[in-house]
């Protein structure tokens, strides 16, 4: 008999009883649904044996791991149901792409149609999968073999991942006779996948599902039309760019491309803030560029390009932070730990805004402040500033687009732009790269750089940014008039090099281990390229160092 130690209490189990049959015996414990746990310090699926004495901990559904694996699961069911309905593996293809709010859009990529008439038949036949609990088996093959049985299922995405894998063999995932690759872990059965809804969206599906701090509860679905125009127009670029998936990225910097691919990527967005700046410039009322978007998602570098751009079309651009605009230290909210707020909007001087910007308006000249971070002040240093008839603010801040940010300035003077790192690339076409994730390693990266701050700290501080972010960003996203996304195809391969150091010195002992871990892995299907190649005044700069703009 093996002792389990669970919560402080020590159980007995036979050698060989599964983790599954022990969740189910302590389930009444846990306020959400057991998917995975942790067996003497490291994250296991629950189909995995007892082998010896073990100190458990169990992770649910409200828990980033056990969310993760849910939609992970819940993406396989969905990719062997629309096969079922297609009945061809090869014209059933599909790519899962990005997250639309609460819900994942899929994107057709075989021979048929989306219509709501095919998303309820995969909707039935995902829950009919689910009614049968069917076990999601974990199979490890030789690399050479995952190839053949991947390649044989027209998933060339994959033969082209695994080329640059280090490990020798890969773990495979089945349901039935549907055998998939996903990176990360699984449900141990489709019966765990209970919410879920499909239907059409765009040209292709929204796989809806439920948020981790309700996991048994589907929301209503919002569409977010411009989130989605932008992740599209970005698809499209990899698409001109032939670069869909790690895989493809792997094999142009192997090929040697990487500086051209490098030069067209930042092309393809330097275009973009000049359509921005011509539209800003053709609108005579204009005199606030509002610019918002979550942390690392480049304000500050947009701010410095798009005001370039702006002084080509004859526009006179002042850049602002908000975070200038901060109260001093001890006025500023705190949270429920206790810690300092600075992400809500009372951390802000907001009448103090609205008055310098209403006297600018007016054409008076206004003493500008500039905010020290270390004392914790706002200090007056004798900057001025007067609007002459063809200047412009270039204002940037996480509050940008929240209306009681700037409530007394006329609708008309405002334009606001929305920023996000939202990637396009995928690790396959069955596995995406969620956003946070390639933001994280970008703030990761610059807080080290820029503050000394620990990976460590980055990865302690994030759902508390996360959750500000929640709150005070995403709401107002779709009031934009412009969607600006900064992510660059190449980023995560030089994000790589910087962040790899720093993850690795997370010891085991430490809460943030199992998430460094995480992204240890997910890195590590990258081939790292040297930040040399990178123009000085792109958005990555701002993160790895060396822009030519003060960020």
């Amino acid at each position: 008999m093996a002792k389990v130690e669970i919560s402080g209490k020590v159980y007995e189990y036979d050698y060989g009883t599964s983790f599954e049959q022990i969740a189910r015996d302590v389930q009444a414990d846990y306020d959400s649904t057991i998917i995975l746990c942790v067996a003497n310090g490291k994250i296991r699926e629950l189909h995995r044996n007892v082998e010896g004495d073990c100190k458990l901990s169990m992770i649910t559904l409200k828990d980033s791991a056990g969310h993760k694996t849910y939609e992970r699961s819940a993406t396989m069911i969905f990719v062997k149901a629309l096969c079922d309905v297609i009945g061809d593996p090869i014209k059933g293809k599909a790519k899962v792409e990005f997250a639309i709010g609460k819900g994942i859009y899929i994107s057709a990529k075989g021979d048929y149609k989306v219509d709501s008439e095919l998303a309820s038949a995969v909707e039935e036949r995902m829950r009919d999968i689910v009614a049968k609990d069917i076990p999601i088996v974990k199979k490890n093959y030789p690399i050479d073999e995952a190839v053949r049985i991947f390649d044989k299922l027209g998933m060339t995405d994959k033969v082209k991942l695994f080329k640059y894998r280090q490990s020798s063999t890969v773990n495979v995932y089945s349901i039935e006779d549907y055998s998939d690759y996903y990176y990360g872990y699984m449900a141990p059965s489709t019966g765990y996948i209970k919410y879920f809804e499909v239907f059409p969206y765009q040209d292709g599906f929204i796989l809806l599902l439920p948020d981790k701090n309700t996991p048994d509860k589907i929301d209503v679905f919002e569409p977010l039309d411009k989130l989605y125009n932008a992740l599209d127009m970005s698809t499209k670029w990899s698409n001109q760019l032939s670069i869909d998936t790690v895989g493809d990225l792997n094999n142009m910097i192997v090929g040697g491309d990487m500086e051209r691919m490098i030069l067209l990527q930042e092309a393809l967005q330097e275009r973009r803030i000049g359509e921005i700046a011509a539209e800003i410039a053709s609108r005579k009322d204009v005199k606030f560029i509002m610019i918002a978007g979550p942390s690392s998602s480049g304000k500050t570098s947009l701010s410095y390009r798009l005001s370039i751009q702006l002084a080509t079309l004859g526009l006179v651009p002042h850049p602002i932070a908000l975070d200038n605009y901060f109260v001093d230290r001890e006025k500023t909210p705190r949270d429920e730990n206790g810690d300092y707020n600075f992400e809500c909007l009372e951390a802000l001087d907001v009448e103090q805004f609205n008055k310098d910007m209403l006297e600018l308006l007016d054409g008076k000249e206004v003493s500008m402040p500039t905010f020290n971070f270390k004392t914790g002040k706002r200090e007056y240093k004798g900057n001025t500033l007067k609007l002459n008839p063809d200047d412009v603010l270039v204002i940037e801040g996480i509050h940008g687009l929240n209306q009681k940010m700037s409530y007394a300035l006329p609708e008309k003077s405002k334009y606001k732009i929305y920023i996000s790192a939202l990637t396009s690339l995928n690790i396959d076409g069955h596995n995406r790269i969620p956003t946070t994730d390639g933001r994280l390693l970008r703030r990761m990266v610059r807080d080290y750089r820029t503050r000394g701050a620990s990976a460590k700290r980055t990865i302690e501080m994030w759902p508390s940014v996360r959750r500000g972010e929640e709150e005070n960003i995403f709401p107002f996203q779709e009031e934009a008039d412009v969607m600006f996304n900064s992510c660059l195809l190449y980023e995560l391969a030089a994000l790589k090099v910087y962040a790899e150091p720093l993850l690795y010195g997370i010891s085991p002992d430490e809460p943030e281990y199992f998430e460094a871990r995480r992204l240890l892995k997910f890195l590590g299907y990258f081939l790292g390229i040297p930040s040399e190649s990178l123009p000085n005044n792109s958005i990555a700069r701002e993160f790895v160092g060396g822009s030519c703009f003060d960020v």
